[in-house]
């Protein structure tokens, strides 16, 4: 497993770097439009680091991608076919959050992905996460409590909750069971 997982760090690693230079941009310029250091850009984009989820968030949003289309571009399963095990997963380094792509590659503006989020952890996005996407959060199992702007949503299983423009936000697991949930998101361009 720990193969797969350097081998996903260096990847998306390799990706945010390509995503950088295509857009022209020094590596102080990615750390003023994200606000995450030029010395951790650098780590990452090497792959001698591998970023969390809510520094994913912020590489992401600066780079004008969703974290799903980001992941996305490093993925190598094409078709419309993608089963369970060959679903990518990723998991945050600090909260043990994990992230795994359900959708296959395709043109639909959209991705499906499930996240397992860990009792007591909390996840936090920047509103340029969601600058450019719709959202659907669906608890599948446990409990969540979803901090959007000022507003707080506390969703048990089955709840599904449409987010609201972009705001920051963050994602908490306040029981002592991990919660797993599905995340919709559709591009708007």
């Amino acid at each position: 497993m720990s193969t797969i997982v350097n081998d996903l760090d260096a990847r998306l690693g390799a990706r945010i770097r390509l995503e950088r230079e295509t857009r022209g941009w020094s590596l102080t310029e990615l750390a003023q439009r994200s606000g995450v250091s030029r010395a951790m850009i650098n780590k990452i984009e090497r792959g001698e680091s591998s970023p969390t989820a809510s520094l994913l968030g912020r590489l992401s949003g600066a780079l004008e991608l969703t974290m799903s289309t980001l992941l996305a571009r490093i993925e190598l399963h094409p078709g419309r076919l993608l089963r369970a095990g060959e679903q990518p997963r990723w998991v945050d380094p600090t909260t043990g959050y994990v992230r795994r792509h359900v959708s296959p590659a395709s043109d639909l503006p959209l991705d499906l992905v499930q996240v397992e989020l860990p009792a007591g952890a909390s996840v936090p996005y920047p509103a340029s996460s969601y600058a450019f996407i719709r959202q659907l959060i669906w608890v599948l199992g446990g409990a969540l409590v979803f901090v959007e702007g000022e507003v707080t949503h506390r969703l048990g299983e089955g709840d599904c909750l449409e987010l609201g423009p972009p705001t920051d936000c963050v994602f908490h697991n306040e029981g002592k069971a991990p919660c797993r949930y599905a995340v919709l998101v559709l591009r708007v361009a």
